[in-house]
């Protein structure tokens, strides 16, 4: 096996239990693999935090992941922590703290600490709020202490198998709304389905950016020259879940593209 699955497996010897945030995507996932390949199944504890900005096909996949790896896995509903109703700049802190705090709680009551996270060495990279939360609360991300990128994360998901190797890199539906714009359920769903409706014509990196009622479509780049051939069938999907005006980005699709904006 490849020598940063090695050095990453050694970080946790000697540890009796552990706990990983688990969203089910490529990063947590070989992640947990590797919590479960050193410490044993019995001995380790997947948490899934579900909120109402958490899409139901990532809450089905960390299912089915868990499943596979046989490992102990909790869905955790939480609530809109306070204070995100309004979409704020610092929303990434807020949530990770308040999330961060309901796990470690949950993984001490069950007898699973430490508690560990996926963030990657790319994410070192960027602004992220989020990590700033983790820190403060304790949470380690061994993927990042071992110099691991997301290139490497999903080499190694590859070589163990993993079917979330190739899946692409996903974010909460908050990040396809304007800083300041008001949060409800009914734009989560909205915005959900939209891409939901893309994924399933086989696009496969998309973000649907909400603009009150119009839809900003992000593909991947090699996808435009499609999605502009398809148009009029698109627009129309789109319309359907509540959307009055229906645009795509020349651009295609860019990580974090909402946070350069302001509502």
């Amino acid at each position: 096996m490849d020598q940063r699955y090695t050095a990453l497996c050694a970080r946790f010897e000697g540890l009796q239990t552990a706990a990983v945030a688990f969203s089910g995507g490529v990063d947590s996932g070989l992640l947990l693999t590797a919590l479960r390949n050193t410490l044993g199944s019995e001995r380790v504890l997947a948490l899934t935090a579900v909120t109402p900005y958490m899409g139901r096909q990532d809450i089905g996949e960390a299912v089915d992941l868990a499943t596979r790896l046989d490992v102990r896995h909790e869905l955790l509903e939480l609530p809109m922590p306070a204070g995100l109703e309004n979409n704020p700049p610092d929303r990434c802190y807020r949530c990770k703290l308040a999330m961060g705090q309901c796990l470690i709680q949950c993984a001490r009551g069950l007898g699973f600490l430490p508690l560990f996270e996926g963030s990657n060495l790319d994410d070192a990279g960027d602004d992220r709020p989020g990590l700033r939360a983790l820190r403060e609360l304790g949470i380690r991300s061994p993927l990042m202490e071992a110099c691991i990128d997301k290139a490497g994360v999903r080499a190694l998901a590859r070589a163990l198998d993993l079917p979330t190797w190739s899946r692409p890199d996903n974010a909460c539906l908050l990040t396809r709304i304007g800083f300041n714009a008001p949060v409800s359920m009914e734009r989560l769903q909205q915005i959900e389905e939209a891409e939901r409706t893309l994924l399933a014509r086989g696009y496969s990196q998309v973000r649907v950016r909400c603009h009150g009622d119009l839809a900003r479509i992000e593909v991947a780049a090699d996808e435009r020259a499609r999605l502009l051939e398809e148009a009029t069938t698109v627009v129309a999907d789109i319309r359907a879940q509540g959307f009055r005006h229906v645009t795509m980005d020349l651009v295609g699709y860019r990580f974090g593209s909402m946070s350069r904006l302001r509502a």
